[in-house]
């Protein structure tokens, strides 16, 4: 095909996925009670987190390990910050809820420019950075921001003042962190490329471990809005783990010539 003719399939490629997110967005858009319901969970004490921890707590006989019934106040301070609000939430939730079909349809437009076995590893890195990026995201909503904003609501220097929190803070931070740990969770899938390119190896992966974990505590350490280290660790832990997985990846990816 002509230079043209490639821009042409490109721009029905472009023009089917973004109708496809706008239906997606207008659907997310309509169900606001079910999508905020799903985004306030975690400000609730019946969460299924602070429930397990409850259960555990009695199971163990360890009444410090259930964080108790709290109620948390939400405030809107601007005349529009909640119809605009309503409208990021669901232009972000229809990408995620269109994002399979995206993939889908960027990787039919270059998939005939692909050799037969570089079709076959494509497929395997999408579906396992498709998978990686939703394990992100699910870790950060039912583990780390429940964590966080137990920690940081019910934080008081003194008993004259009350937490109140706006809602566009709420969200921000909430999809802020999921996005970031969705990120970070391609960690293995970016050491491939790097390898493939021959910019790191296993070795230099091995040497510098030590380093690689003191800086993903600083990372975990930066994008975690509480400072203690119960938090810190649910960061950092699963990063380190993904750490491992990429020296495992790099050590059997091939350099490219």
């Amino acid at each position: 095909m002509t230079f043209w003719e490639h821009v042409e399939v490109f721009r029905k490629v472009v023009f089917r996925c973004l109708a496809v997110w706008l239906v997606c967005a207008i659907a997310a858009f309509c169900f606001k009670d079910a999508l905020f319901s799903i985004l306030f969970a975690p400000s609730k004490s019946d969460f299924i987190l602070y429930r397990g921890l409850c259960w555990l707590a009695e199971r163990l006989s360890m009444p410090a390990l259930c964080p108790g019934d709290f109620a948390i106040e939400f405030i809107n301070i601007e005349l529009a910050s909640q119809f605009t609000t309503h409208l990021q939430v669901a232009v972000i939730m229809g990408v995620l809820v269109a994002f399979p079909y995206l993939i889908i349809q960027l990787y039919g437009f270059i998939a005939p420019a692909l050799y037969t076995q570089e079709k076959r590893y494509s497929i395997l890195l999408i579906f396992f950075g498709v998978i990686l990026f939703a394990m992100g995201v699910l870790l950060n909503y039912f583990v780390i921001f429940p964590f966080a904003f137990r920690f940081l609501s019910t934080y008081q220097v003194q008993e004259m003042v009350v937490n109140q929190i706006a809602l566009k803070s709420y969200i921000s931070t909430l999809l802020v962190l999921s996005l970031l740990m969705g990120i970070l969770f391609e960690i293995p899938i970016i050491a491939y490329f790097l390898a493939k390119l021959g910019l790191i190896d296993k070795p230099l992966l091995v040497q510098y471990r030590k380093h690689a974990i003191v800086v993903l505590a600083i990372l975990s350490a930066v994008i975690t809005p509480t400072a203690d280290i119960f938090t810190l660790l649910l960061v950092t832990v699963p990063l380190y783990l993904l750490y491992e997985l990429s020296i495992h990846i790099v050590a059997h990816t091939k350099v490219k010539e």
